[in-house]
């Protein structure tokens, strides 16, 4: 009976011992959220950048027809 009770005891610490969550992050989980991170930036300032552009070009072409002085 006592060597059920330790196969128990030590199948029930194994589980509890996965059960439990990890404490602290470790260099992976840092690198792949940064990683993502720099990804968003990128994403983020291409398609900023890119409607930002053509705001520019349509703000040129009004500017270009605009007339200086007595007309």
């Amino acid at each position: 009976m006592t060597g059920l009770m330790v196969s128990m005891l030590a199948f029930v610490s194994g589980v509890k011992e996965k059960l439990t969550p990890e404490k602290g992050a470790t260099a992976t989980e840092y690198s792949l959220l940064i990683a993502f991170v720099a990804f968003a930036i990128i994403v983020g300032a291409g398609i900023f950048g890119t409607a930002l552009s053509d705001w520019f070009e349509d703000l040129g072409g009004v500017v270009n027809g605009w007339t200086t002085g007595p007309a």
